[in-house]
């Protein structure tokens, strides 16, 4: 099971486990006290997961449990879970039908709903993560052969030319474009984006230079 599957996995454990909670809670299968006490447990957890993966969708998530710091007034629209947990309800005289039983189901629904969301957004999330990895790891591997020049520049080329490989490589793998030979060179990966029509011509020149620099730094 790979990675993506394993969050998806969880994801949805997660979720069941959630809409079990809420299921329970409808049926009033379990006390005030034990669905406190099992929603803080799962609220937790479920907000970190939706912070992460939905950072837009973050704040709606809260505002179903946390009430607005503005609120003026506590009824229909600004009841929210906590106040249930905190056993606070609306003026019965203003709000004689109010069920903060019901309007707590409907925020957690609201919750549920969000959360389920999130399993569209796991692809996309772990590209940007593995995109910001994989330049994270590029700019310290250029700050080497910086450093390198002072020593020796041939070292300094032969590094700077293996991270233009690798950067052409994960362009050629994120257009899905397939490299046929083993080990490529900068020419064959730079040749190949260009066929697919991936980079124009001066940018392949330029790539070009740099794959000449390089085969300098890295041959006698």
């Amino acid at each position: 099971m790979n990675t993506k599957e394993k969050i998806k996995k969880e994801l949805e454990a997660l979720y069941n486990e959630g809409a079990q909670l809420a299921q329970t809670f409808q049926n009033k299968g379990q006390s005030e006290a034990n669905f406190h006490c099992e929603y803080q447990r799962w609220y937790t957890r479920a907000l970190r997961v939706v912070e992460i993966l939905a950072p837009d969708r973050y704040p709606e998530f809260k505002s179903y449990y946390e009430p607005d710091p503005k609120r003026r007034n506590l009824g229909y629209g600004t009841y929210v879970i906590q106040d249930f947990i905190k056993r606070v309800a609306p003026n019965k005289f203003r709000y004689p039908d109010f069920d903060t039983e019901k309007q707590t189901l409907f925020c957690f629904l609201n919750q549920l709903t969000i959360f389920l969301s999130l399993k569209d957004r796991i692809d996309s999330v772990l590209a940007n993560i593995d995109a910001e990895l994989f330049f994270e790891l590029q700019d310290a591997e250029l700050k080497t052969a910086t450093q390198l020049m002072k020593i020796s520049i041939r070292a300094a080329g032969a590094i700077a030319g293996v991270v233009i490989e690798k950067h052409l490589q994960k362009v050629a793998k994120n257009h899905n474009i397939s490299i046929r030979k083993k080990n490529s060179t900068i020419s064959d990966l730079n040749d190949l984006l260009k066929k697919e029509g991936i980079i124009d011509t001066p940018t392949w020149r330029k790539i070009a230079y740099f794959g000449d620099i390089r085969n300098l730094c890295s041959h006698k």
